[in-house]
C-alpha cells in the first residue's frame, strides 16, 4: 500500500492504541482504596463500579466503532475514540464523587473501544500473510505485557503523587497518541472499499449470531468465562491488597497472574496445531471447575494462605488464557462472511452478559475468597454446558 509508514513506527502506533484499554483498567487497581476514601464511597464494594463502567463503555463502543469504520474509514473513528478517552480521563481526574467518576469511566471505555477495535482492522487493511502474522504477534506481546506492567505504573504514581495523576497520565498518553496517529498514520480503507452504515445490517448480523447454534453457544460460553474474570478484576484489589495484606506489593502479585494468561496464550498457539479447539476448551473449563471445587473443599478446612491461593489462581489463569482466544475463535468460525459485524456483535454481547454476572460476583464479596471461588466453578460449568449440547463445532473446525 502506498504511503505506508516505516514498519517499526507503525507497530509502535498500533501498540499504543491497543494499550489504552488495559491501562485504563489495570493501572487504576492499586488506587481503588485511596479513591474510595476521597470520593466518599460508603459501601466498600461500590468501588468495583470504577472498573465495571469501563467495560460497560467498551461494550457500547465495540458495537458502534466497527460498523462506523467500515463506512467512514479507520482514521476518523480512531481519532473520535481517542478524543472520548481523553475527555473521560479529564472528567475522572477532576471528579469529586462516585457519580462523576462513573461518567468519566464510561466515556473512557467508550473511547477506548475505538482504538482497540480498529487497530486489527488497520493492520488487516495494510498487510497480508506472514507480514500480518508478524505484526499481530508483536501486538500480542504488547497486549500481554501491558496488563503485567500497568498496576506497577499505577503503584509507582501513587508513591510519588496523588491518584488523580494516574488519570492525567492517561490524558498525556492519549493526546500524544492522537497527535502521532493523526500526523503519521494515513487512512487505510480506500473510499471504494467502504460499506454504507446501516443499522439494518447490524441487526441482521445480530440475528445471525443469535440463530447460529455454534456462534450462539460459544458466545454464551465466552460470556460466562469472562464473567468470572470480571468478578476477579472487580475484587482483586480487595482480596489481594486488603484481605491478604499485600499492600504496595499488590501490583507484583497482580502482574504475576496476568503473566500466567500471557504464557497460556503462547502455549495455546502450539496446542491448537495438535488438538481440536473444542477439546482444549472442554479440558480448560473442566479443569477450572475441578480446581475451584477442590479449593472450596480446602477452604472448609482452613482459609488458604496467600501462596496457596496464588498457586490456585495461576492454574486458573492459565486456563483463562487458553479459553479467551479459543472460545472467541469458535464463535467467529461460522461468521466469516460477516466477520466485521459479527465481531462487533459478539464482543458487545459477551461483554454485556459478563458485566451483568460479574457485577453480582463483585457485590457478593464478603471479605472472604468464597464468592470468587464459587464463580470460578459455576461460570465455567455453565460454559461447559453451553458448548456440550452444541454438536456443530466439531464439524465446522478444520484440524
Amino acid at each position: 500500500m502506498e504511503n505506508r509508514k516505516p514498519y517499526g513506527e507503525f507497530v509502535a502506533i498500533i501498540a499504543l492504541l491497543v494499550s489504552l484499554t488495559a491501562l485504563a483498567i489495570d493501572a487504576m487497581l492499586p488506587a481503588l482504596s485511596n479513591m474510595s476514601d476521597e470520593l466518599g464511597i460508603s459501601h466498600e464494594n461500590d468501588r468495583q463500579l470504577i472498573i465495571s463502567f469501563v467495560f460497560l463503555g467498551m461494550a457500547v463502543g465495540q458495537f458502534l466503532f466497527g460498523p462506523i469504520s467500515d463506512s467512514l474509514g479507520r482514521k476518523s473513528p480512531v481519532m473520535v475514540g481517542l478524543l472520548l478517552f481523553t475527555i473521560g480521563s479529564i472528567i475522572s481526574a477532576v471528579s469529586v464523587n462516585l457519580e462523576w467518576m462513573l461518567v468519566g469511566r464510561f466515556i473512557q471505555g467508550l473511547g477506548a473501544a475505538g482504538p482497540r477495535t480498529l487497530s486489527a482492522a488497520i493492520v488487516r487493511d495494510q498487510f497480508r500473510g506472514n507480514a500480518m502474522a508478524r505484526i499481530m504477534s508483536l501486538i500480542m506481546v504488547v497486549f500481554i505485557l501491558v496488563p503485567v506492567l500497568a498496576p506497577a505504573l499505577g503503584q509507582g504514581i501513587l508513591l510519588i503523587s496523588h491518584w488523580r495523576m494516574i488519570f492525567w497520565t492517561f490524558v498525556g498518553l492519549s493526546v500524544t497518541t492522537s497527535i502521532w496517529f493523526w500526523l503519521r498514520q494515513p487512512e487505510t480503507l480506500p473510499p471504494e472499499n467502504r460499506i454504507p452504515f446501516s443499522m439494518a445490517a447490524i441487526g441482521t448480523a445480530g440475528m445471525e449470531v443469535v440463530k447460529h447454534p455454534v456462534t450462539r453457544s460459544y458466545t454464551l460460553a465466552l460470556s460466562f468465562v469472562f464473567a468470572a474474570f470480571v468478578g476477579y478484576l472487580s475484587t482483586s484489589q480487595q482480596i489481594l491488597q486488603e484481605l491478604y495484606g499485600t499492600g504496595d506489593l499488590f501490583a507484583v502479585y497482580f502482574s504475576f497472574l496476568a503473566f500466567g494468561i500471557g504464557c497460556a496464550a503462547f502455549v495455546n498457539s502450539k496446542l491448537v496445531m495438535r488438538f481440536k479447539i473444542t477439546t482444549l476448551c472442554r479440558c480448560a473449563l473442566a479443569t477450572l471447575v475441578v480446581l475451584s471445587l477442590l479449593c472450596l473443599l480446602f477452604h472448609v478446612y482452613r482459609m488458604p494462605t496467600l501462596n496457596e491461593f496464588m498457586t490456585y489462581l495461576i492454574f486458573c489463569f492459565f486456563c483463562f488464557g487458553i479459553l479467551f482466544g479459543n472460545l472467541n475463535a469458535m464463535a467467529m468460525e461460522p461468521m466469516g462472511h460477516i466477520a466485521g459485524m459479527a465481531a462487533a456483535v459478539i464482543g458487545s454481547v459477551s461483554t454485556l452478559i459478563s458485566l451483568f454476572f460479574g457485577f453480582f460476583v463483585g457485590q457478593a464479596y464478603d471479605s472472604t475468597i468464597i464468592p470468587l471461588i464459587i464463580s470460578f466453578a459455576l461460570f465455567p460449568a455453565l460454559a461447559l454446558l453451553a458448548i456440550h449440547f452444541t454438536k456443530a463445532p466439531d464439524q465446522s473446525e478444520s484440524h
